[in-house]
């Protein structure tokens, strides 16, 4: 059987943030100032009190302390809708060798990453997503964004092209994490009494995407943003912060929170499919990236998707007469056809999908 071609939608091409940084270090070109009211406060990750919850993998496998870690994990989905994961088994030598080779990859001559730009009328390659107008104010930071799972969804002009080693290691990277977003989705579909096969069923030969994310310095990071306040649209997402530079903050009860990686731990956040899937359960939350003023951030995340013939809408087992659906279902193709065409704004593509 032949294929379907797997189109997400596209974004309009924009300047290289990484190049405008390295040429004009003072002046931060109009249209990636941001207004007044979407200027970003930067908190001292020390100022706040508030930090994501830490699930522990292994508490999560062992039967004597499955049921603890299974309760922690559903308080952190629900009320927070972000996690740390730690004792994960993904080994730091990969960990490692993936930082350094994403690095390498951004730091590529301009000419050798122009062969990896993204196509017109398409999202994945170099660039950045969900710029659907000339008006629209920018993101201060680049992405590399491309479909890793399943191998006949991979656009031929990127991961086959890939230099090496690093096709090599986002090849055997895309593989543990598949495995390892897979269990976690298990281990959430346990904690809601959700039939696992709901679950495996729409997500067992699902897609994969990864966004690598590269923020440059900024000389006046308060007048910009990394990455637009916006929830994710996918199912789930699993970030590796790849250096040691803060940026990620989430909102928590009308509040950012900043984020404080611990070493070699995996952020997981839910995504607006899984809120669909959980009836609201579980929450999608808003998220952004701000910068540094003198150092570079760098992060890779991951996202988890149904198959794209599949049909996203809340779990059979969660729609009863007390707790009606509260969201429409449709088809995985349609869902991000409609996601590609808005400007990111906040959970705005959520709310399309409420009844």
């Amino acid at each position: 059987m032949e294929s379907k071609v797997v189109q997400f939608g596209s974004s309009l091409i924009v300047p290289c943030v990484q190049e405008l940084a390295k040429v004009n270090t003072a002046a931060i070109p109009p249209r990636y100032i941001r207004p007044d009211q979407d200027q970003p406060t930067i908190i001292p990750s020390c100022a706040s009190v508030n930090e994501i919850p830490v699930v522990d993998m292994q508490r999560l496998l062992d039967q004597e302390s499955m049921d603890s870690e299974l309760a922690k994990l559903h308080l952190a989905c629900r009320d927070w809708g972000f996690f740390q994961l730690v004792n994960h088994e993904v080994s730091a030598s990969l960990l490692e060798k993936v930082k350094t080779d994403v690095q390498d990859f951004f730091n590529l001559p301009m000419e050798e990453k122009k062969l990896f730009w993204q196509y017109p009328g398409e999202v994945e390659g170099f660039g950045q997503a969900f710029v659907v107008s000339e008006e629209q104010k920018l993101d201060w930071g680049d992405l590399f964004f491309m479909v890793t799972q399943p191998v006949h969804a991979r656009k031929p002009h990127l991961f086959p092209k890939l230099p090496l080693p690093f096709r090599d290691t986002v090849e055997a990277f895309s593989l543990e994490l598949k495995n390892l977003g897979i269990t976690i989705l298990g281990k959430m579909a346990k904690a809601l009494k959700i039939e696992a096969e709901e679950v495996e069923e729409l997500f067992g030969n699902g897609f994969q995407s990864m966004r690598m994310n590269y923020y440059p310095p900024c000389p006046q990071p308060d007048k910009v943003i990394g990455l637009t306040p916006h929830s994710d649209a996918v199912g789930l997402t699993i970030l590796l912060q790849v250096n040691e530079v803060e940026g990620l903050q989430v909102k928590k009860d009308g509040k950012w929170v900043p984020v404080k990686p611990l070493p070699n731990a995996f952020i997981f956040n839910v995504g607006d499919i899984l809120e669909i899937i959980t009836n609201g359960t579980y929450r999608s939350i808003e998220h952004r990236a701000t910068v540094n003023s003198e150092k570079e951030r760098l992060s890779i995340a991951t996202f988890l998707s149904p198959n794209y013939d599949g049909v996203i809408g809340p779990a059979s087992s969660l729609v009863t007469e007390q707790t009606p659906a509260m969201f429409k279902s449709t088809t995985t193709e349609e869902y991000f056809k409609g996601l590609f065409a808005r400007e990111l704004h906040e959970k705005s593509y959520l709310d399309v999908m409420r009844i």
